[in-house]
């Protein structure tokens, strides 16, 4: 008995050895075990035809008459699981959308970022340079993420169309006093 347990010790020890290679192998990025990044915003099991444009690849036709209605042959990414209306599970689905490129969706439809240095109080208006990114849910031909020139809107902590209101309302009442213009302009802002 005593002579198998000293023939088990060096098995044990050169699987224990085995063991911490392959977990070295897998940690230190040998074998990937990562989620792609994109999984994030994929709902599980949900309808093909609702997935982000993140979570699916479409074969895109740019030659589409725009502003007209238009099918793209897409499949969902690896990871991505989703089903048909009957709720069977599907890789492969029909996108309908409308045919435009994402710089001419409407505003409602992507976000860019704001400029804190900018003044309005200019004429002619300044515009400022920023990115614009298209929402999740919506989908477009062409770059998700594009320049667009914006104008300024704020003055010194006040919407352009506040100013206006100020302006238009001083122009009216020219004997306003200051207390009862700062009061308004509290009202108006709050």
């Amino acid at each position: 008995m005593a002579a198998a347990v000293v023939l088990l010790r060096p098995l044990c020890r050169l699987c224990r050895v085995v063991l911490f290679l392959s977990q070295f192998y897998i940690l230190s990025g040998g074998e990937s075990t990562d989620i792609p990044p994109y999984v994030m915003k994929c709902p599980s099991n949900g309808l093909c035809s609702r997935l982000p444009a993140d979570c699916i690849d479409c074969k895109t036709n740019f030659s589409c008459v725009y502003g007209k209605p238009v099918t793209f042959d897409c499949t969902v990414k690896p990871s991505v699981t989703c089903v048909d209306p009957d709720f069977k599970s599907q890789k492969s689905f029909v996108l309908n959308m409308t045919c435009r490129f994402c710089w001419q969706l409407p505003e409602a439809d992507y976000e860019c970022f704001s400029s804190s240095d900018c003044r309005a109080v200019s004429c002619p208006r300044q515009r400022y340079p920023t990115n614009c990114t298209v929402r999740d849910h919506v989908h477009c031909l062409g770059n998700r993420t594009f320049p667009k020139m914006l104008y300024c809107n704020w003055t010194g902590g006040y919407k352009w169309s506040t100013a206006l209101a100020l302006r238009d309302l001083i122009m009216m009442y020219p004997g306003m006093s200051l207390f009862q213009l700062i009061l308004f302009t509290v009202c108006l802002t709050s």
